[in-house]
Formats: C-alpha cells, structure tokens, sequence
C-alpha cells in the first residue's frame, strides 16, 4: 500500500505545490454561511483520494506548454463534479464506507447527502463560468451528463447477472472514462496545441480511466479491505456485475452463475460461497483476463502521448498506466 502511494507521489512530484493549491481551492469554495457545508467539505477532503482526475488536468496543462493559474481552477471543478459523483453514488449503493469511513450519507443522511451533491455539481459549474471559455464549460457539462446517464444505466442492469460485456464497458466509458479524457482535453485546451494534440490527449485519459475502473472492479477480488476502506465484495453484494464475473459465467453457465445470483439475490455472501467464488474466478483465469483487459488499455493510453515530443511531462503522463495497473487499493 505505502509502496503504490509512493509511486503516485513520485509520478506527479512536480506538480506537487499545484495539487495542494487545488486542495486550497477547494476548501475555499466550500466555505458558506451554512456551517454544514463547510464542514461535510472538510469530511470529504480529509478523507484521502488521490486527486488522480486534477493531477492528470494539470500535468496535461503542462505538457501542452500552460503555465497559469486556470489549470488549478479547473482541477478544482474536477474535483467538485467527481466528489458530487462519489456522495451520491454512496447513497444510491448504500456503501456504509468511504475509504475507510463512514460515508457522508452514513453520517449525515441521505437527504443532506442529496444536496450537498447538488450543491458540488453547481459549484463546479459556477466555478467553471468565472472565465470566459464556454467551450470548455460546455465540455464538462457533456462529461457530467454521461457520468449522470451511466450511474442511470448501471441502475437499470443492477442485479441482472446477465449483463454483457459491451454493457458492461458502456457503464464503465460513462462514468469514468469521459471525465478522465475530459480533464486531459481540458489540460491541452488551456495549453498551445492544434486539435491533434487536443484529441490525443483525450484519448490518452479516456483508456485511462477505462484501466483505472477495470483495476478498482478487479481489488473486490484482490484487494486488502484494510487498504480499500471498503469490505471485499462490496461490488457483488450491491448487485454490481463486473468484468471478473461476467467472464466467469461466459466459460461456466452453472455452479458460478448459482453462486453468483444467489449473492445478488440475498445481497450477503458467506464466506464459504466467497471462497468458492475466487477458486473458481481463479480456475478459468477470469482475473486474468480483466487483468489483460486492463493492461491492454493501459497501453492504449500511452500511444496518443508520443505525438508530443520527450519531456518530464510526457514520462510522467506515461508512467501513470503502469501505477494503474499495478495499484493495490
């Protein structure tokens, strides 16, 4: 765990000051005369993360050759849109933890979770509005619709054991990917390149994000609980099919598919059904194989960013890929 943290910490030591600013905006636009808000913004910002989606908005800002203070900003927006996201999306799986905490709506209740998600999303968007860019307003505004559009899809495939994988990966480019290639388009949108650079940059953040959901879908499998700061199985138990499984019943149709739907159905797992369940994601390689997907996109991450020439900023954008696929929590 501390060997990934410090990996992350290593990839984006240069932008280091920048991503503690982004920590200042954000605390500074969560302040209200409404005392709550302020202090549910603290809860939040305390409780880790890995500021991943900011620090890839700045990087890419910099390696397209930006170097003023909108690249904060804007991470800071990310940061709103993406916490707006999390809040409500502990609600709808009624997730007791955050990272190792009590989740907003466990502490506060959902009807104040509801708002306060509300209120981050508006946030960003009127934080978004203070300069004069609307192309990249409207830019997020798309990436929070499809996040928006996938939590809804998901909705509509909880607890079907039967979801495909092209359904599968339509959840995951909309509520992940879009807003990881967003935050890279936005980095070269601030900075001084053409529309290649542009769509090479959302490119590169978009398989990203994809690598980045198959590997957080992979540590319900192989996780540490202690390090995720959530219970292993979590995904399952919320009636959450991902890639391990849905591989898992396209090579055995019969024990692994009973197993599987009675979890969904009882919403709990025993340890016994657990175990049984990993020995038989481990008999048909179905780990494997979302490990390769994972690194598969990973890689496709990295081929965009070779339209720019060498640069620390290039080998750090390109370093992340691996910290992705190789994460424990």
């Amino acid at each position: 765990m501390e060997n990934s943290s410090l990996a992350l910490a290593q990839i984006f030591e240069s932008i280091r000051v920048d991503l503690e600013s982004v920590d200042r905006e954000f605390a500074r636009h969560v302040e209200s005369q409404v005392e709550l808000i302020p202090k549910i913004g603290k809860y939040i910002q305390t409780s880790g993360g890995k500021r991943m989606r900011p620090a890839v908005l700045i990087m890419a800002a910099r390696l397209a050759g930006y170097q003023g203070d909108r690249a904060v900003l804007y991470a800071a927006v990310v940061e709103f849109i993406h916490t707006a996201t999390l809040v409500h999306d502990d609600i709808i799986d009624d997730s007791e933890l955050r990272r190792g905490r009590l989740a907003v709506h466990s502490r506060w209740g959902n009807d104040i979770t509801v708002l306060l998600g509300d209120y981050l999303y508006i946030k960003s968007m009127a934080l978004a509005l203070t300069h004069d860019t609307l192309d990249l307003v409207r830019l997020l505004c798309d990436v929070t619709l499809r996040m928006i559009e996938g939590e809804l899809y998901q909705l509509t495939k909880n607890g079907d054991a039967d979801i495909t994988e092209d359904e599968h990966f339509d959840i995951i480019r909309r509520k992940t990917a879009y807003l990881f290639g967003g935050c890279a388009q936005i980095g070269g949108m601030l900075g001084r390149v053409d529309k290649e650079g542009e769509a090479a940059l959302q490119e590169y953040g978009f398989n990203l994000g994809i690598a980045f959901q198959l590997v957080d879908d992979l540590l319900d499998f192989t996780g540490d609980a202690s390090a995720l700061g959530k219970p292993i199985g979590a995904d399952l138990r919320e009636g959450k099919m991902t890639l391990p499984l849905i591989h898992l019943l396209q090579q055995d149709g019969e024990i692994g598919s009973r197993i599987v739907r009675d979890i969904i159905a009882s919403r709990t797992t025993t340890d016994e059904q657990w175990d049984q369940l990993l020995r038989m994601l481990r008999q048909h390689r179905s780990i494997d194989y979302a490990n390769r997907r994972a690194a598969e996109f990973a890689e496709r991450a990295k081929k965009p960013l070779y339209v720019f020439p060498p640069s620390a900023e290039r080998d750090a954008l390109l370093a992340l890929p691996d910290y992705v696929v190789s994460r424990d929590r």
